[in-house]
């Protein structure tokens, strides 16, 4: 069976690996570098929990990348789109363009092909666009991937859920189940406006999480309490549990930010004050970390990293950059260590990859994670770390 898979970021990438080592796989991709890696089998994927590098070395995979659409779509039974689907505060929705543009070119390369959409979308969308663009042949599968656990997630998938009570829904939820190492997945099929409902509500409820602590971390501070102490009291509870619990500087990444205020827009009309608190309790805790860092007094602030997790390779919606803002508008030097970058600058802050000159250059170093890196410098760290992991 052929399957292509449009996009070759984290999602897109998981899952063709996945998929490869049953079928063969066509990446599409529009980046000619990208490509190039993917073919001489560098998957540029992180994970901390499964390498693609042991796990790989000996398993054979139909896999291969390509640039050209034709080689990608024509003769495919499936096509997986895992496009970008950015928030455009302008239009209160996700930017669905390049959804579209796979689709419309599907219809025209591999007319019978199933189109498989894994990129988050509005409630709604997929009903929607199957009108619009006059096709049935589409479909909607959300993803509950972990930016720097992808990998082990694909192998390992909490619960497969597909966006269509139909006997070819359940045939793709069998390609995804038959790729992975974990036995008796649980398979879920709704229907279409309801499994993107469910992707929304499931990223609101874990960003919520994130909020309830580091609300209650920013009481302990400001009331001096120990929140490591509090934290313990309150997970011992088993209906709250010791997991996601780590005190942070705000969610950030690509799709928390995102995929709360999709939500939130789908609620026009509908009454709630949840949705829209989970969204400003974030916005409130960076304040209260730039204004604990201004309060400090420093001349030279240096952020160690702008990674939302510690394997990942993205910055978008980094959760520092509204405190960087914040610090600048204060007239505070601000310096960032990020190795990944390749310019010099970023959020016009000064960007030093030389991790030494950075420690000597700060004097105060912002760390949204604790690192081992950071062991000799501790003593000028700033952060509300306190399990020195990433959840």
């Amino acid at each position: 069976m052929k399957i292509a898979v449009v996009g070759a970021g984290y999602v897109g990438l998981s899952n063709s690996i996945l998929l490869a080592q049953q079928n063969e796989v066509v990446a599409l991709d529009i980046v000619p570098a990208k490509v190039s890696k993917l073919n001489q089998r560098e998957f540029l994927i992180g994970d901390t929990a499964l390498t693609l590098k042991d796990y790989l070395k000996d398993k054979p995979l139909n896999f291969r990348a390509t640039l050209d659409k034709n080689e990608a779509y024509v003769g495919a039974d499936y096509v997986v789109i895992a496009t970008p689907t950015d928030y455009d505060p302008e239009t209160t929705t996700f930017n669905t363009q390049s959804i579209e543009a796979v689709i419309r070119d599907v219809m025209v390369f591999a007319p019978e092909a199933l189109i498989v959409i894994k990129s988050t979308v509005p409630i709604g969308y997929t009903h929607k666009i199957k009108l619009v663009l006059g096709t049935k042949n589409v479909l909607f599968s959300p993803e509950f991937l972990r930016e720097d656990r992808a990998l082990f997630d694909i192998f390992h998938p909490s619960r497969i859920v597909v966006g269509e009570q139909s006997l070819r829904a359940q045939i793709f939820a069998d390609l995804l189940k038959e790729g992975a190492i974990k036995r008796d997945v649980p398979v879920y099929l709704t229907n279409s406006n309801e499994a993107e409902a469910i992707k929304l509500f499931a990223n609101a409820y874990l960003a919520m999480r994130v909020a309830y602590f580091n609300e209650l971390d920013t009481y302990a501070a400001m009331c001096r309490l120990d929140t490591r102490q509090i934290i313990q009291g309150v997970c011992l509870d088993p209906r709250i549990g010791e997991h996601y619990n780590n005190p942070s500087f705000g969610y950030g990444g690509y799709c928390f930010p995102k995929d709360t205020q999709q939500l939130l827009a789908s609620y026009q009309g509908i009454p709630q004050s949840l949705i829209q608190a989970i969204v400003e309790a974030n916005s409130k805790r960076k304040e209260f970390i730039a204004e604990a860092i201004i309060q400090k007094n420093p001349k030279v602030v240096g952020i160690y990293r702008l990674l939302m997790k510690a394997h990942a390779d993205n910055i978008r919606a980094t959760n520092v950059e509204e405190i960087v803002k914040q610090l600048k508008a204060n007239r505070i030097q601000v310096i960032i260590y990020e190795p990944i970058l390749a310019s010099q600058e970023f959020l016009d802050a000064k960007v030093i990859n030389d991790l030494d000159d950075f420690k000597h250059e700060a004097d105060l170093i912002v760390a949204n994670r604790l690192t081992h890196d950071l062991a000799d410098v501790v003593d000028k760290v700033y952060t509300r770390d306190l399990y020195g992991k990433d959840e």
